[in-house]
């Protein structure tokens, strides 16, 4: 999967997909090579997960600063890249 692929995943389904990685590797059935593969993606995947919460915890301080009575967003600059 492509690295704009995966920025496109919800949170869910980046959780799902690791969740699934952590089964496999589990498993035991991989060769070495193959479940490092898997470790590197699922250490993106985590990472992805980390910031996908963190803009959604940097958008909901800024809802929560805005004292006005009809709450807005604000756009922010995102440190995902």
């Amino acid at each position: 999967m492509t690295n704009e692929k995966l920025r496109d995943m919800s949170f869910e389904a980046t959780l799902e997909e690791l969740d699934t990685l952590v089964h496999e590797l589990e498993n035991g059935n991989l060769t070495l090579d193959n479940a490092l593969k898997k470790f590197e993606y699922g250490i993106y995947l985590a990472r992805e997960g980390q910031n996908k919460l963190a803009d959604v915890e940097q958008r909901v301080k800024i809802l929560l600063q805005n004292n006005d009575e009809n709450p807005r967003l604000i756009d922010f600059n995102s440190n995902t890249e």
